[in-house]
């Protein structure tokens, strides 16, 4: 059940097919995470997903390589979607490249590039949903994706989502929807360091 490389394309793939048809609309009305549009939201699905890349070829192990990712303020819809994606295409390069026995900083626990490729995936489609949902889409990311990187990511929580539908369970972990019967996720963590630490 480990979440790789190949987890973070598929994910990717996910919302680049839901989110592309929608370039020729203005990405910065629609609300996407929080209180930024969808736009900004892209970009920071591009600068979270390069600098987890950074993190794994840098190693720190006290805080997080100090840059950061930006796309160009000219971009458009299409561009800034492009550097989301590219963002996370060079993470799953590196994953895949490093050793498993590499571990690097992250505030929730020095994690291995199974934990950065997770976090990778949690933030393409967490993300990814918040600007689907701003532009008045659906993701349907693959069920396999999302079961897997919800035993990684959030172990802790495997009681409250036994037999839930898995791209429900994750949306629920990280506070985009309700349950019934459970307890809304506020303050939501994910378990960044390897699950035997």
């Amino acid at each position: 059940m480990a979440v790789t490389a190949d987890d973070l394309h598929a994910a990717l793939d996910s919302i680049e097919t839901t989110l592309r048809p929608a370039t020729d609309c203005d990405w910065t009305t629609p609300k996407g995470t929080g209180e930024s549009d969808c736009w900004r939201t892209s970009e920071h699905l591009g600068d979270c997903l390069l600098c987890y890349a950074a993190q794994l070829v840098a190693q720190p192990t006290t805080r997080y390589v100090r840059f950061e990712a930006a796309a160009d303020k000219a971009a458009s819809p299409a561009e800034v979607l492009e550097f989301a994606v590219a963002g996370g295409r060079i993470l799953a390069a590196t994953v895949r490249t490093a050793a498993p026995d590499v571990r690097a900083y992250h505030p929730t626990g020095m994690s291995d590039p199974e934990g950065f490729a997770g976090m990778g995936c949690v933030e393409v489609l967490v993300h990814g949903e918040d600007i689907a949902r701003g532009l008045g889409l659906h993701l349907d990311p693959p069920p396999d994706v999302c079961a897997r990187v919800l035993a990684r990511m959030f172990p802790h929580s495997s009681a409250d989502i036994s037999g839930i539908d898995p791209w429900t369970a994750l949306l629920w972990a990280t506070d985009r929807t309700d349950l019934p019967g459970s307890q809304r996720q506020s303050g939501w963590r994910w378990r960044a360091a390897p699950l035997d630490a």
